[in-house]
């Protein structure tokens, strides 16, 4: 899965940024017969539909000519929101002081789950505050990481 990843990263990233968008991250989630693809996207000036439609009609006709995803798949677009999903040890970094919440592909000290204050990162490992522990979390371990929203 992490070959087709980085196989997609490479290949839609340069378009959405031709676009003058950035792109925050990928979702690449295969189940049985039904695939989704999901593109998040950022800009300084927020996101709005049109933005989605615009990159997804290219990514569209950019993944019809290259066709990476043999099988029938689902394309989204969509801006991060609020509890946007942390992908990168740099999109951690840039959120230090912010309350996740992270899922782990395996457990570590018992527990795949943790919700927490980000209060760094060391080397590849994202320092994550739980009550009175802190944990060195290593990036490649992380499943999914989601900015908990603040009202």
């Amino acid at each position: 899965m992490a070959g087709k990843q980085t196989e997609l990263e490479a290949l839609l990233v340069p378009g959405i940024e031709s676009l003058g968008y950035q792109c925050w991250g990928i979702e690449y989630l295969s189940q049985g017969r039904h695939t989704l693809l999901r593109v998040y996207i950022d800009h300084a000036d927020g996101i709005d539909v049109e933005a989605c439609a615009a990159v997804s009609r290219h990514l569209s006709g950019l993944l019809d000519v290259e066709d990476p995803i043999s099988n029938d798949y689902t394309l989204e677009v969509s801006s991060p929101g609020m509890d946007r999903p942390l992908f990168t040890l740099e999109q951690y970094q840039a959120h230090i002081g912010e309350q996740v919440k992270v899922k782990l592909r395996s457990p570590y000290e018992g527990r795949r789950n943790f919700q927490g204050i980000i209060r760094g990162t060391e080397a590849d490992e994202v320092v994550l505050q739980v009550d009175d522990h802190e944990y060195l979390l290593p990036i490649d371990t992380i499943d999914k990481g989601n900015i908990i929203p603040r009202f």
